[in-house]
């Protein structure tokens, strides 16, 4: 009798033991978070081309803000004398004068340049930067505050580029399409303030001629205007190309789909 009771026990222990333990796997379970999905190897090889395309759009950027050809003046070519003349270029940081010689020009050319012209050259940085004054160019004055908007512009840009490139280099890292989208709106928003940057540099070269009539000054567009338009269009570009790969449905998935069963 005695030797039933205790089996009995016994029994009745393993069972409860038994209902813990299952209660205890089913509320880790329940407690455990799912996991994103990994990204296949096609889909990180379409990211990484996506990210070159945007690393040249940054390239172009950085290049074309560190450089002094934005725009170029030119005074008329018999204004001095008839052997020298003057022309300027600048761009958001920097101020450089050229004497060029008149026999070195075009003879149908009617203004002094261009700037890649041999001759003497004087380039200091605006002090808008540092005491707030305007520059003088030609009798001609820089409208402040339409110069370091411009400036400050092509600066945001440049932060959400590097902002971008930092979600996109997580994403790989990690192999989650998470920082996709983080890092379309850093591109598409840079490529954006880009073309801002060069609408209102622009603007404040209008407002350096409008300053003083009296003197006449030719002005155009330099390479370096290009260069950042380029780059803002590439921006663009590369930021829709993450846009589109960040969906759950990928239409780029989609066009490669079709075309290789129809293909095969």
């Amino acid at each position: 009798m005695w030797s039933n009771y205790f089996l009995q026990k016994e029994d009745d222990g393993r069972v409860g033991t038994a209902a813990l333990g299952g209660v205890g796997s089913k509320s880790g379970r329940q407690g455990k978070r799912p996991r994103p999905p990994r990204m296949s190897d096609s889909q990180e090889g379409k990211i990484k081309l996506a990210f070159f395309v945007a690393l040249i759009g940054v390239t172009l950027t950085v290049l074309g803000m560190g450089t002094e050809f934005w725009v170029e003046l030119s005074q008329p070519k018999h204004s001095r004398n008839n052997q020298t003349c003057e022309m300027a270029h600048y761009g958001l940081w920097k101020l450089c004068v050229r004497t060029l010689w008149v026999s070195d020009i075009d003879p149908e050319r009617e203004s002094c340049g261009p700037a890649d012209l041999p001759g003497e050259s004087n380039c200091t940085y605006f002090k808008v930067y540092t005491s707030g004054e305007n520059a003088v160019i030609f009798k001609k004055t820089t409208e402040k505050g339409l110069h370091i908007a411009g400036a400050m512009l092509a600066l945001f840009s440049l932060f959400l580029m590097i902002m971008g490139s930092v979600c996109i280099t997580m994403s790989l890292s990690k192999s989650v399409s998470f920082f996709l989208k983080p890092a379309t709106i850093c591109f598409i928003f840079s490529g954006i303030l880009v073309f801002l940057s060069i609408i209102v540099f622009h603007q404040s070269v209008l407002a350096l001629l409008a300053s003083d009539h009296s003197f006449p000054l030719h002005h155009e567009l330099s390479w370096s205007v290009a260069c950042l338009g380029s780059a803002g269009a590439i921006l663009i570009f590369g930021g829709l190309i993450f846009l589109l790969l960040s969906l759950p449905n990928n239409p780029l998935e989609k066009c490669f789909g079709q075309q290789s069963s129809s293909d095969a």
